[in-house]
């Protein structure tokens, strides 16, 4: 996770619950690098699932057409008509 080198930041409008911002600045000086660190990990975490969600849609396609490769499929004897 990370950014290799300075990543460029640009300002963005967000709409944030008030008394949970007032709480998280009793945390930290610095509301953008804590949100920043957040949605860093969110977004690694997200890309994870998606390649794992590839993953096994990869291994369902490759089993299927083992399957049909071996024993046909029931759809077979109907598309030779």
């Amino acid at each position: 996770m990370g950014h290799q080198g300075p990543a460029r930041k640009r300002a963005v409008n967000l709409s944030l619950n008030d008394e949970l911002v007032r709480q998280a600045r009793l945390y930290t000086g610095n509301l953008s690098g804590t949100l920043e660190i957040l949605l860093e990990d969110f977004v690694a975490r997200e890309r994870a699932r998606l390649r794992q969600e590839d993953a096994a849609l990869d291994r369902v396609v490759l089993a299927l057409g083992a399957f049909h490769a071996e024993q046909g499929l029931l759809s077979d004897e109907f598309s030779e008509l």
